[in-house]
């Protein structure tokens, strides 16, 4: 399946350091994954896509800029030339390997809206069976604001219509909705497919959980959901790293440093970049990861697919048979250690895993 990477830093980043460079960077885990644990289906090359925001202010007015192909990423030359000539301070990247929709650009994620944009990695359970009721949901103006056919770009208009719902016009040409309205209204998607898919399934035999690995980011604010609705099944793969700097030591070969206690470097990944155990760690199943400024803020989903117990040993099994499933052996200790919080809504409370000093 597909496989979806995030940059924020306090400085930019050329995007080939990202995109091209490292030797497992996501275009080359596109057609050489070292890390997937499941070696059927080795390739995503159902087109890409990179979303970036301009450092001129002026230019970021209305949004990220966009490059999407259907080519395979590790033949196209153009984007090659764009990520060494290229720099940005927050991206958004995804390599695609199809389930749902047909190969076309307007089905490569990432998904733009004015300010906002999002991708995801998984799919949602028996869609044909929720499609019409999510369409006849959102209002005219996310309706009409699909162009594709997947799963994944219905699920972004949701994701448009609930922020609308909520007081927030997602038209706002600045962004800066801030992480509590963006963690609702991805949240409240959440539930909307968990609810509408349950129904739908409810005299089905044999029915697969919904993994929604959603990401969104406003330009300011990034969001991501590692989550899936079964209570024994581990989610899609998704990891986080942090540090002073993201460097090359040797050609195709990247660390991530720590010189001081600042988070000046803040990566997410379906898959790690490097093969350092530990640059990465594991975000825990069903939960809310968020990065306001340079803090990331960890959120478990407390709902009926929610594990008390912190010890408990979700089953890959699932995951791995659809190839998303990207790893080394990482530590598992913050799913271990998230202490007992009090709850906040839905969601506990944060639990703040970096900061700036």
């Amino acid at each position: 399946m597909c496989r979806f990477l995030i940059f924020k830093g306090k400085q930019p980043i050329r995007l080939s350091h990202l995109l091209t460079r490292p030797a497992h960077s996501i275009i080359n885990q596109s057609f050489d994954s070292r890390l997937r644990l499941d070696r059927r289906r080795p390739m995503n090359g159902d087109g890409f896509g990179v979303a970036y925001y301009p450092l001129d202010s002026e230019l970021s007015e209305d949004g990220p800029c966009l490059f999407k192909a259907i080519t395979p990423a590790w033949n196209n030359q153009n984007l090659s030339t764009l990520a060494e000539k290229t720099k940005s301070d927050l991206v958004f990247a995804h390599v695609r390997a199809s389930t749902y929709g047909v190969l076309s650009e307007t089905n490569c994620h990432p998904f733009t809206y004015h300010s906002l944009c999002f991708m995801h990695n998984g799919g949602i359970s028996n869609f044909k069976g929720i499609k019409r009721r999510l369409l006849n949901h959102i209002n005219d103006e996310y309706l009409n604001f699909i162009q594709g056919s997947t799963d994944s770009e219905c699920a972004f208009a949701l994701f448009l219509d609930t922020l609308d719902k909520l007081g927030y016009d997602p038209r706002k040409q600045d962004g800066d909705f801030g992480n509590v309205a963006l963690r609702k209204a991805m949240l409240r998607t959440i539930d909307y497919i968990r609810d509408w898919t349950k129904e739908a399934n409810r005299n089905e035999v044999h029915v697969e959980p919904s993994l929604l690995n959603f990401a969104v980011t406003d330009g300011s604010t990034v969001i991501v959901s590692r989550y899936i609705t079964s209570k024994t099944d581990e989610a899609a793969s998704l990891h986080f790293s942090c540090g002073s700097s993201f460097v090359e030591t040797s050609p195709g070969e990247y660390r991530v440093e720590r010189l001081d206690r600042n988070q000046d470097v803040i990566m997410v990944a379906s898959e790690p970049l490097t093969f350092e155990r530990g640059d990465w760690t594991a975000v825990p199943t069903n939960s809310i990861l968020t990065i306001k400024k340079q803090t990331i803020l960890l959120h478990p989903i407390i709902d009926e697919y929610y594990q008390e117990d912190p010890l408990y040993l979700r089953s890959s099994t699932l995951a791995e048979s659809k190839g998303l499933m990207g790893s080394i052996p990482l530590a598992k200790a913050v799913e271990k250690n998230v202490p007992p919080l009090e709850r906040e809504g839905r969601t506990r409370p944060p639990t703040a895993v970096a900061h700036i000093a």
